[in-house]
């Protein structure tokens, strides 16, 4: 969800999988389905399977053109949008699918910074720049779309200034005088009372501008469902670290620079907030043929350092393709700054997402989700160990 450009600009150092092209012709043959919101969905981060400070070709499943979904596989059709090959709307089976939400985007299109941001709206500019709602509309009028999967609101509540505001502060202040982001003026104005229910009433109009997209494109609501996901617990408890408070050591290495209080606020307050407001948006909406998939606690055990997983150097691995890596490895991508991107081949915006082993699990959920063409809700949960004969984590939905 961190939006356009690098990401959130912190200077403190830390020492579609499916292209986005029609395949079928009119008359709408076979199934399809659709991604629509933002980066928990486009598949941000979905290069990297596991994180590494020493050697990024160790966790780099789908190299430099991860994010490459023109039809020609040569760059991306919206710049920065990352729509990772490994994103979770390529379920497979025969389904035509297509992944139209974009990093950073938020329920409406901004279309005023350096990388365009389309949003679940019908903006048009009348030069090939559409918002995501239009973009679908257009797609559906020619592919049979069954379900439409959609993640939005996080970027509403200011995802990416939040998390850039607990690193500014875990790096600026001493263990004997810890400065907490929770309690920041600037953190708490995007969890008020009337914020979260602004914010719940973008999303509510965000569904409905999706129905109003399909129902142009000429489907009864009967004829489609949306599968409404909410966001996944990225980072442990405090408890459930691997390094401790002190020192930078947290951030410099591990790349979660949370003090204890802010990452259990994180999981008991910040992210059932967003999430509860995307439910209520359901019914705001007035959607009838909604379906959900609750992701809250998909990662646990796996998140961004937490006790049980690390590093690859950490844990004694050199590649992501040795037997085992899935398990040893983190599913959630490092936080980085400015001066920890730089050269390397790592964005900014990367941070804090489902990586390449996240995407998948996510996908196995989906596609479970999915149904055969019959969608379901469910919670999408750790099952066991290893990976399932299509090369994803094993995943339950129930």
């Amino acid at each position: 969800c961190v939006p356009s450009g690098q990401g959130p600009n912190m200077s403190v150092p830390r020492t579609a999988w499916v292209r986005g092209t029609s395949y079928g012709r009119v008359g709408r043959p076979g199934r399809a389905s659709s991604s629509v919101g933002d980066s928990y969905i486009s598949g941000e981060a979905g290069r990297w399977a596991g994180s590494s400070n020493s050697n990024s070709a160790s966790a780099d499943a789908l190299g430099s053109t991860a994010y490459f979904d023109h039809a020609a596989n040569t760059a991306e059709t919206i710049e920065r949008c990352h729509r990772s090959k490994s994103a979770e709307i390529g379920i497979g089976g025969g389904i035509n699918s297509i992944n139209l939400a974009c990093s950073g985007a938020e329920t409406a299109t901004d279309a005023s910074g350096t990388y365009f941001k389309p949003g679940l709206d019908f903006y048009d500019n009348g030069a090939g720049k559409i918002g995501q709602a239009k973009a679908l509309q257009q797609f559906a009028t020619t592919h049979n779309v069954k379900m439409v999967a959609v993640s939005i609101g996080g970027n509403d509540f200011n995802f990416a200034s939040v998390v850039q505001s607990c690193v500014v502060d875990f790096l600026t202040s001493p263990t004997w005088w810890k400065d907490y982001c929770n309690d920041d003026s600037s953190v708490k104005a995007n969890f008020t009372s009337a914020n979260v229910a602004a914010v719940k009433t973008r999303i509510a109009n965000a569904f409905g501008n999706v129905r109003t997209a399909m129902r142009n494109a000429g489907y009864a609501d009967s004829a489609w469902t949306l599968l409404v996901q909410n966001y996944p617990s990225p980072i442990p408890n405090g408890s459930g670290f691997r390094y401790g408070e002190s020192g930078y050591g947290r951030q410099d290495t591990g790349g979660c620079g949370f003090w204890n209080s802010d990452a259990n606020w994180a999981n008991a307050t910040a992210l059932p907030t967003i999430n509860n407001a995307v439910a209520g948006a359901i019914s705001q909406s007035g959607l009838t043929n909604t379906k959900t998939l609750n992701l809250q606690s998909a990662f646990n055990g796996r998140r961004l350092c937490e006790s049980g997983v690390g590093l690859y150097e950490e844990v004694g691995l050199s590649s992501w393709t040795q037997s085992g890596a899935v398990d040893r490895t983190e599913w959630v991508n490092q936080i980085r700054t400015v001066t920890t991107a730089g050269s390397s081949p790592y964005y900014i915006q990367e941070s804090l997402h489902p990586n390449y082993w996240g995407q998948l699990a996510i996908r196995s959920c989906v596609r479970q989700a999915y149904n055969g063409g019959t969608p379901k809700s469910g919670t999408c949960t750790r099952t066991a160990n290893g990976l399932s004969t299509r090369g994803e984590p094993n995943m339950g939905l129930s």
